[in-house]
């Protein structure tokens, strides 16, 4: 569920959608989301002082709260 989420809000905030990618990787405590966009859509994602990714994670962690997992998000070059 935590994936298909960031897939959603990263290809609606890109111009190109096709090249977003999201990689799982479950650890002991948490789950690690690896988060991949085009060079030039990677601001996009990030936004002005890291406000979007910051809304971003804030989403992720109310998603995965009454599960009670704690989900972190990574985004990569």
């Amino acid at each position: 569920m935590e994936k298909e989420l960031v897939e959603y809000i990263a290809k609606s905030l890109v111009d190109e959608p096709s090249s977003v990618s999201v990689q799982v990787v479950e650890g002991e405590k948490s789950t690690l989301l690896e988060l991949r966009v085009n060079s030039n859509d990677i601001g996009k994602v990030i936004g002005k002082h890291g406000r979007i990714a910051k809304a971003i994670r804030t989403v992720l962690q109310a998603a995965t709260a009454k599960s009670g997992k704690h989900a972190v998000l990574e985004i990569l070059d």
